[in-house]
């Protein structure tokens, strides 16, 4: 069996004390000297925690460590230089005269910087090995560079440029901080790899800063409120979709994988109750949920097989639903999954198993929803004013 060459690390250089995040990195160890260092993103390390077990991660290791055996099996040098022709990247070749070394590396240079940046954008996304979700939001980020029309070559690329291009995914309001980081962060991805691939000389990106915000506090469903949606009459179609965030507001179940979820293959009974055992399709970590009465009460009512439609589609009837029923809260598929983990921390479930219910590799993403859990609060509340004369 051949050794394992290539390994997944972050912050190897340990900057995350100095800036706050550290790089993510392939290390692929061609022989005792030489040494291909990959950088694939730089992040926090709670970003990280979420990120390592990433489906893509694991597949682009795979890639890697097969190149380095076919590398072994044919005999090949195991050098950086040709281990780079394997996956695309050009090096350049060094002559005897420092100018003309010099020279050939600006003509490797000039032949791709006038290239389209937003062509090579697109095919790098359209070949990755990701969910279909995660390829649609990065394909969002592309339509808006293309909209914006500031980058369009690598040679655009520049720290005033992505400082026009913030300007600009800010200048109308309608994104908040953490929107316009999205944007960014999806776009910076294939910004290093043009400077990887030695097509522009510097990682722009690296060199610029841009306020990362925070997220809009989480407004879940009391349990009074899911009450009242599960007992108001709808039309059909807004039933439907009604029934749809009832299951995921049971069962914590985010909309792509409720609308991947089949009862007869990813289920077990221990007693009376069902048990969802999966994987979620954003993150790739396991969850193991109980399927509780409201959300099998959904199931039993469509003979166990969830009507499908679109995200989009389904949180534009949510908005009818919302009217209807007198819900003065916004109401989206993710309010569900939020309203789900409040109820459980509400009724005593041990944060650490509210967070393997949801899927969640740190614990701290699932805090969140114990800090806006008002009804706890105010029960402490209660049993201290009665301690107080």
């Amino acid at each position: 069996m051949a050794k394992q060459a290539v390994k997944l690390v972050f912050d190897r250089r340990k900057r995350v004390e100095a800036t706050g995040k550290g790089n993510v990195e392939f290390i692929i160890q061609l022989s005792r000297l030489a040494v291909k260092k990959i950088i694939v993103d730089s992040m926090t390390p709670e970003e990280w925690e979420s990120y390592k077990n990433a489906p893509f991660l694991k597949k682009e290791m795979e890639n890697y460590q097969k190149i380095v055996n076919a590398m072994q099996l044919l005999g090949e040098e195991m050098t950086v230089e040709n281990f780079n022709k394997h996956i695309g990247v050009d090096t350049p070749v060094r002559n005897t005269s420092k100018k003309k070394s010099k020279e050939s590396v600006a003509e490797t240079k000039d032949e791709r910087i006038n290239e389209s940046f937003l062509d090579f954008m697109h095919d790098a996304i359209v070949k990755e090995k990701s969910a279909a979700t995660t390829k649609r939001q990065k394909f969002v980020a592309l339509d808006a560079l293309r909209r914006w029309g500031g980058i369009v070559t690598f040679a655009d690329i520049s720290i005033k440029k992505l400082r026009e291009y913030d300007a600009w995914l800010r200048e109308d309001g309608t994104r908040t901080d953490v929107a316009v980081n999205n944007y960014h962060k999806r776009t910076k991805m294939y910004v290093r790899q043009a400077y990887e691939k030695g097509i522009i000389d510097k990682d722009y990106y690296s060199m610029v800063h841009f306020p990362r915000g925070k997220c809009k506090e989480r407004n879940p469903l009391t349990e009074a409120e899911l009450m009242k949606l599960r007992t108001v009459e709808l039309p059909q179609r807004e039933a439907r979709v009604r029934d749809l965030f009832i299951f995921s507001a049971y069962t914590g179940l985010a909309f792509c994988d409720a609308q991947a979820f089949d009862f007869f293959t990813m289920t077990e009974q221990r007693g009376d109750m069902f048990y969802i055992d999966g994987s979620r399709m954003k993150t790739g970590t396991k969850f193991y949920t109980p399927i509780l009465p409201p959300a099998m009460e959904v199931l039993k009512r469509y003979n166990f097989e969830l009507p499908k439609i679109s995200n989009q589609k389904g949180n534009d009837y949510l908005r009818i639903v919302k009217s209807i029923a007198g819900i003065r809260k916004p109401l989206t598929f993710h309010v569900a999954r939020h309203s789900f983990a409040t109820l459980s921390l509400s009724h005593d479930v041990p944060i650490e198993k509210v967070a393997r219910m949801l899927g969640h590799t740190d614990i701290k993403t699932t805090q969140i929803y114990a800090k806006i859990l008002k009804s706890t609060i105010e029960n402490y509340a209660t049993e201290l004013s009665r301690a107080i004369i």
